[in-house]
């Protein structure tokens, strides 16, 4: 049986969805963050960068990497019907929103944690030097990223409803975290099409499963 290395609170969750999603049987061992909120050490004796999610195969082979996690378990235990048809225009943006996710969504959504951490963080006696600090970083890098991407999810989803095609895939798992933190960090489920996509993943009895296997989880 595969063994998912899971953190809580992160994108890792979404490999237990997917899993859920396609009935794969699979063991989980499930991680706290430590004081500075990042993955504990423990995890660097299962891959050598430690962080999660990490997959562990049947062989003993550990893959990491969400989106190359995610490749794995469709590739190998029959998940090809949450993928849209090959040569479709559906499939060219299946594959655009996979690879999207991991990069060009994360990076916004990674300098506003950091922001917010240098103003939580500083000394009283460097407070205000860090805030102006965390104020020019949002102004001028993290806000308008943001807003970009936000606004193109937004048109995006008021096409269909779904990110690739007319109906639910891959690409919706893989696009759930950056969208969920986006919406407890930046607001953007006050958006029409993005909250009506949220109810509808959230909504869906392997999302569930997901999260009662994988435990607290602040983004849903």
């Amino acid at each position: 049986m595969i063994t998912v290395h899971h953190l809580e609170n992160s994108r890792s969750q979404r490999v237990l969805w997917l899993l859920e999603e396609l009935r794969v049987p699979y063991d989980i061992k499930v991680y706290k963050r430590d004081a500075n909120l990042l993955a504990p050490a423990e995890l660097k004796k299962i891959h050598p960068l430690g962080k999660a999610p990490i997959l562990v195969t049947e062989d003993g082979q550990a893959i990491a990497e969400t989106g190359a996690i995610m490749d794995y378990v469709i590739n190998a235990y029959e998940g090809l019907g949450l993928v849209p048809n090959p040569k479709t225009r559906a499939k060219t943006q299946f594959t655009y929103w996979m690879f999207y996710a991991e990069g060009s969504a994360m990076t916004p959504l990674l300098l506003k944690l950091v922001s917010d951490r240098i103003r939580a963080k500083a000394p009283w006696f460097a407070s205000p030097v860090a805030s102006k600090i965390a104020d020019t970083l949002e102004s001028t890098l993290v806000r308008p990223n943001l807003t970009a991407n936000i606004d193109f999810w937004e048109q995006s989803l008021a096409q269909t409803g779904w990110f690739a095609g007319d109906h639910f895939t891959a690409a919706d798992i893989m696009m759930s975290f950056p969208v969920e933190t986006a919406a407890h960090r930046a607001g953007a489920g006050e958006k029409p099409h993005i909250r009506q996509w949220l109810d509808r993943i959230h909504a869906r009895p392997a999302y569930q499963r997901a999260l009662e296997r994988g435990g607290p989880y602040i983004y849903a």
